[in-house]
């Protein structure tokens, strides 16, 4: 390397040096933050027992997502991911933040959670599988050869 670099004018060599820097700069990594939760001063506003869904709301803000149960809680997630180079992105850390009501609206609870307590939190969607499986196209149109029935044409009487 070094004889090849002697043979090649300053400028090249300037040149060269540039780019094997830009190309060691590319493989820095990148952070990303996704997300919100609550300081732990605006946390502590929140008084157990007394503040309703309205008034966290107000003093907090929207929440990320609310439980799956109609009423269960509110949940706030942030999320720090490591992006480097062409490997797979790396949650370096998440914390979530619930708070839960009772059956009048009013909080029950406060808890925080992040991945040093040894929680994962699994965040993804739920997607609805097709029916179709591993079938051409064909073979799904002639499977439907004998399930036709008239009835269920709209407009079509006895």
């Amino acid at each position: 390397m070094l004889k090849v670099m002697s043979r090649l004018k300053p400028a090249s060599r300037t040149l060269v040096f540039a780019a094997c820097l830009t190309a060691a700069g590319a493989c820095a990594p990148v952070f990303k933050k996704h997300g919100y939760v609550p300081t732990a001063e605006d946390l502590a506003e929140i008084q157990v027992g007394v503040d309703t869904r309205e008034s966290v709301l107000e003093s907090v803000g929207a929440p990320s997502t609310s439980g799956v149960v109609r009423d269960s809680g509110f949940y706030y997630v942030t999320s720090r991911v490591r992006h480097y180079g062409p490997k797979r992105p790396k949650i370096v850390s998440r914390e979530l933040v619930a708070i839960s009501f009772d059956d009048r609206g009013v909080v029950r609870n406060i808890e925080r959670f992040g991945l040093e307590d040894g929680n994962v939190v699994t965040l993804d969607r739920r997607i609805t599988e097709s029916s179709v499986q591993n079938r051409g196209f064909l073979r799904q149109l002639l499977g439907n050869i004998g399930n036709f029935n008239p009835a269920n044409i709209p407009g079509a009487t006895n």
